[in-house]
């Protein structure tokens, strides 16, 4: 897969998240039956998201466009082997891996037939929610450490076809955690309930920490995310070696200033 070359830049958002409704709302995945009793709809505020770099499906954009592209190669790909779940990692820190699982997933669920379910997996950093300016009560960490139901847990950004589980709090043993027998579990059903949602799992840097290879035995395939200018090519090589055993479908080169050619 060639590189899909977008100029996004991550920013600091300057409006602080709110707190969700406190009643939840019947789901809103309009393409699947709900595997869950309820699901929190959040009404996201458009100038957030402009501030976060999250696209926003009734703006059309050069970004959202290239978006559009990097989704058809990722569906190619996934769909050629019948895989729905796809880990988002990076080499390094701050190269713009969780924006780019967050606007994925939006432009995958803006196809009719599609739905996508993003998972926060990012447990020693978990910051998905903070780009839709949710302020989640309960995330994954009380799902694993008091056993809150997902359905407390999943929320709906207010755009149709997505749902997302987010993080919350720290897990400072991360990679133990996604071993255990509740998070097997969890990812089993997430992977196998519904044949036509992809759900992207936002991962740590394989450099910074060994959750991604733990779980690579849990996704269909990987995505990784380089940044332009400042990712070194030797961690490049490093993180390839590290997911050899995996299914790498492509690399994204993030936040280039090249224009890409017509």
């Amino acid at each position: 897969m060639e590189y899909i070359i977008n100029a996004l830049q991550r920013a600091k958002g300057t409006i602080r998240p709110r707190k969700p409704p406190v009643r939840p709302v019947l789901n809103k995945e309009t393409s699947e039956p709900s595997s869950y009793t309820l699901t929190r709809v959040f009404k996201t505020v458009p100038a957030y998201l402009h501030e976060k770099r999250v696209i926003n499906p009734l703006t059309h954009s050069s970004i959202y466009d290239a978006y559009r592209l990097l989704r058809t190669h990722v569906l190619q790909r996934l769909r050629e082997k019948n895989w729905t779940t796809l880990g988002v990692t990076s080499p390094a820190i701050n190269s713009g891996k969780t924006l780019t699982a967050i606007n994925l997933a939006i432009s995958m669920a803006m196809e009719v037939n599609q739905t996508a379910l993003l998972v926060d997996l990012d447990l020693r950093q978990p910051s998905i929610h903070d780009y839709f300016g949710y302020l989640p009560e309960l995330g994954l960490s009380d799902y694993i450490q008091s056993e809150s139901s997902l359905s407390e847990i999943l929320f709906n950004p207010s755009l149709e076809r997505l749902v997302v589980l987010p993080g919350r709090v720290p897990i400072l043993n991360s990679s133990e955690t996604l071993s255990t027998p509740r998070m097997v579990n969890l990812f089993a059903e997430l992977k196998n309930r519904y044949q036509n949602r992809i759900v992207i799992f936002d991962l740590p840097p394989l450099l910074s920490a060994d959750d991604a290879l733990v779980f690579s035995s849990y996704v269909d395939a990987f995505l990784l995310v380089v940044e332009d200018n400042k990712t070194q090519i030797d961690d490049i090589a490093r993180a390839k070696e590290m997911l050899k055993h995996a299914n790498v479908i492509g690399n994204v080169l993030n936040k280039s200033t090249i224009t890409a050619r017509k």
